[in-house]
């Protein structure tokens, strides 16, 4: 086995300072192999990510996790806020008499805490003898192999060789362009582009394709530009400003709801297996090797799930889930019903209310971490899942967990509503159509609803939908796909016939012959192993790169979202080569992989 002495990371954000940080707490007869670690990075600023970057968000912009949630590193959020001073506390907005472990902060301010983290792993690996090379404004468009010069990183300034091993770690990224003359906006980022010139107003409706925390980012950012909220009692009051009488602002969703108000929990870090142990967990498996999602909802998630309600004392749904023909389906269904309303915004007022009364009472929402955590077990055994329930999550699953768990901050409910109420904010119901090819001059164009439905065209329409799994073809290292490096994620089916006649729309697209001619499911994104090594063509494990962008594994792994989930998978990421370097063979089975969750907690 070559000796692992020189490393390079792409991208530099959450992840990578994960990576950073295992490796440092890593076995010595790993660490002291390093010999250097090279750190390509697009943007000029390295060790934030693109959410926390002020190049990409705005000072209004909410982050959605408090500094008890946070995974470890050198310090916690709250000792680096209390370290600062106070000019820079003012600049960030904070009072250091509020500084909480609770307390939710702007992006930006999490973005220095990540930079200084970053910097303070970076010193430590100096002081071990480690030469750290940074590249910044370094875009690595290609990477190559070969036997001679190991991997090599091509980039717009030169090409760099000889290295061990590569981790891609590039976190977010778009592929579809901005029509800016047609009024449409890919993605909210970087947010600025949506701003308009200090003193200038969007006196106009702006629309947003989703109502997630991407949508809200928007909403703060244009709101704070268009006028002023101020306290009155206990309620937040919106006021325009002059000459902002036809701003508004709408959003698009398709189930026409809102997400959840944030919640209090008891655990607010993730675990693996809090709720079942791997040897439990894989004893679930049919003869095939397949576990069943059907099988995981009975067998792990009901006790679970019935424990939790008693908690909440909603002993309705304790009942319903002691039925044996009450399925995951039906538990979505059941759950996304107590929160659809008539009119969202008074849903909205409803649970805030809830909300805040818990928040004052510490009472856990018990249900919602419970399910979190579930799903969060399941997204690291997601490849014994076949093909038939990868769909089922995709279809059902998703979007609902991240109705329920990605939820929305209290000061971020406590603005809609105030908006609201001002006439500035509205919530459209329906399927979103986006018409590219007849919008009007200089107006984003879209039909909401079935068949042929309502029309509505804005001169500002942005997408706040989310990552998408980055398909193979739109993957920048294209020497990896025509050199056979990388592959397609799959996942093969149980019942073929049965599921591929219950397939929808655009999915039959997604179906894809292996070489072996087994009919297997394409879901989006690139194929890893338990380690994160790449498979090849020929369903082989790569000992040179290494994925864990989320936008390029997502398809396998679809609940690998926030700073835990980075943590996690960076952790993974290095047992593996800790594993290597004791001279013991790597199977990335998940079989394999998953004793190393049990050690990561």
């Amino acid at each position: 086995m070559k000796p692992f002495r020189r490393l390079a990371i792409v991208g530099c954000g959450a992840s990578t300072i994960f990576v950073l940080k295992h490796l440092l707490d890593a076995p010595s007869q790993l660490r002291l192999q390093l010999e250097v670690i090279a750190i390509f990075e697009k943007s000029v600023i390295l060790g934030m990510g693109m959410p926390y970057n002020p190049q990409f968000t705005d000072r209004y912009n909410l982050s959605n996790i408090s500094s008890e949630e946070f995974p470890e590193l050198p310090e916690t959020l709250v000792e680096w806020l209390r370290r600062q001073n106070k000019a820079d506390l003012d600049e960030l907005g904070i009072r250091s008499e509020a500084i909480s472990e609770s307390e939710i902060y702007s992006r930006l301010t999490l973005g220095r805490y990540l930079n200084a983290q970053y910097r303070t792993l970076l010193e430590r690996f100096r002081s071990l003898g480690v030469s750290i090379l940074e590249y910044a404004s370094c875009e690595v468009t290609d990477l190559t192999l070969s036997e001679a010069d190991g991997v090599t990183i091509v980039t717009a300034l030169g090409c760099f060789p000889d290295f061990d091993r590569v981790v891609i770690a590039t976190g977010h990224g778009w592929e579809e362009e901005d029509c800016q003359d047609k009024g449409f906006y890919a993605s909210p980022w970087p947010i600025a582009k949506l701003l308009p010139a200090p003193g200038a107003f969007c006196n106009y409706t702006v629309g947003t394709l989703g109502s997630s925390l991407s949508a809200f980012d928007v909403i703060a950012s244009l709101s704070q530009r268009h006028g002023t909220f101020v306290e009155d009692g206990d309620r937040l009051v919106y006021l325009p400003a002059a000459g902002t009488e036809k701003f508004k602002l709408v959003m698009h969703s398709a189930s026409g709801r809102l997400p959840h108000v944030q919640f209090e929990q008891v655990n607010a870090l993730r675990e693996i297996y809090r709720h079942v142990t791997r040897d439990a967990l894989l004893a679930l498996r049919q003869p095939d090797g397949f576990l069943r999602l059907s099988t995981y909802f009975e067998k792990v998630c009901k006790p679970a799930f019935m424990d939790a309600f008693r908690k909440d004392d909603r002993g309705d749904v304790v009942k319903r889930l002691r039925q044996p023909e009450f399925t995951f389906l039906d538990f979505i269904e059941l759950m996304s019903e107590e929160h659809l309303y008539v009119d969202p915004f008074s849903g909205l007022e409803e649970e805030l209310r809830e909300a805040e009364s818990l928040e004052r009472r510490a009472q856990p929402v018990y249900w919602k971490e419970v399910l979190d955590d579930l799903v969060y077990t399941l997204n690291f055994h997601a490849e014994l899942l076949p093909a038939e329930d990868h769909i089922f999550v995709r279809r059902h699953l998703m979007s609902f967990l991240l109705n329920v768990v990605a939820a929305m901050p209290l000061p971020s409910a406590r603005m809609l509503l105030a908006l609201h109420r001002a006439g500035k904010l509205e919530l459209v119901g329906g399927p979103v159509r986006v018409r590219h090819d007849d919008s009007g001059a200089g107006l984003a164009r879209l039909e909401v609803g079935e068949g042929e439905g309502r029309v509505f065209e804005y001169p500002m329409f942005v997408d706040c939908s989310g990552q998408k799994p980055l398909e193979i073809e739109d993957l920048p290292f294209q020497s990896l796909i025509a050199l056979g490096f990388a592959r397609k994620a799959r996942a093969g089916f149980q019942y073929p016939e049965r599921a591929i006649a219950d397939l929808q729309g655009g999915e039959k697209e997604h179906l894809i012959v292996t070489k072996r001619g087994v009919l297997t499911y394409a879901l989006g994104g690139l194929d890893v192993d338990g380690y994160y090594a790449l498979i090849d063509d020929n369903g082989c494990r790569s000992s040179q790169v290494f994925d864990i962008a989320f936008s390029h594994v997502s398809g396998l792994r679809p609940y690998s979202y926030g700073l835990q989930a980075c943590n996690a998978t960076s952790a993974v990421l290095v047992e593996g080569w800790v594993i290597e370097a004791r001279s013991v063979g790597v199977d990335g089975t998940v079989e394999s992989a998953s004793k190393s969750y049990e050690a990561i907690g």
